[in-house]
């Protein structure tokens, strides 16, 4: 169970790692990062602290700590790709809005210089 437990720590700080750096170098912005470092924070405090990641398997019902630490890692992934996909929504969306409106505008100046000339 230790070993499961140093992997956790272990990939909590590699992910740290690679969103402070895609951070530092704009591969990703500020209010999408905090969602990952929070997620790897936590990760990182239940995995060294195992008292708290007792009593969440407790709370949980769970028969073992690790399952309850991967389930709880599994349940932020889930909630970091549905909020993924409201921004992805939400993009689409815009994309549609500003095609939309290009469009009207290359057609306003289609008609603009078919007046004049």
């Amino acid at each position: 169970m230790d070993r499961l437990l140093h992997v956790a720590t272990g990939v909590s700080l590699i992910l740290l790692g690679i969103v402070l750096a895609s951070l530092r170098r704009a591969h990703i912005r500020v209010e999408y990062s905090v969602t990952w470092l929070l997620a790897a924070i936590a990760l990182l405090v239940l995995s060294l602290w195992r008292g708290l990641l007792d009593a969440v398997r407790n709370l949980l019902g769970l028969p073992d700590s690790p399952l309850a630490l991967f389930l709880l890692g599994a349940a932020v992934l889930l909630v970091l790709a549905f909020r993924t996909s409201v921004v992805i929504s939400h993009l689409r969306d815009n994309n549609i809005a500003l095609a939309q409106r290009v469009a009207i505008l290359e057609h306003r100046l289609r008609d603009l210089e078919s007046h004049e000339g």
